[in-house]
């Protein structure tokens, strides 16, 4: 049996060298990922929800006005929708970071 790696440019070394570099830059974006910010709001903006890129929940603000009693459920909905969309957003945004390291444009589906 012949070597499956001889048709590569680098061989298995050159394919190495790749992963290590594709790892350093997956280990760069996920660094950059943790200090940024990404802002969802919902109702017009009188909830807003700030998580990092990595989707770690940082704040959530509430409008005064928002704030009544008497109907609870309103404001319950409103923050799931801004925590929700301010997920998505960060998942979106990681997704995207860490398929552009991956060589091919990250052919592993669900790896991200």
């Amino acid at each position: 049996m012949g070597n499956p790696f001889a048709n590569m440019p680098g061989g298995l070394n050159g394919m190495m060298k790749a992963a290590q570099q594709a790892m350093k830059q997956a280990e760069q974006a996920e660094a950059d990922l943790a200090n940024e910010r990404v802002e969802a709001s919902s109702g017009g903006g009188v909830v807003r929800a700030i998580v990092t890129g990595k989707g770690e929940m940082i704040e959530v603000k509430i409008a005064k006005e928002v704030v009544d009693p008497s109907d609870v459920q309103l404001l319950e909905d409103l923050v799931t929708t801004a925590v929700r969309d301010a997920l998505e957003k960060a998942n979106t945004i990681r997704t995207e970071r860490l398929q552009k390291i991956m060589p091919g444009g990250g052919g592993m589906p669900g790896l991200f």
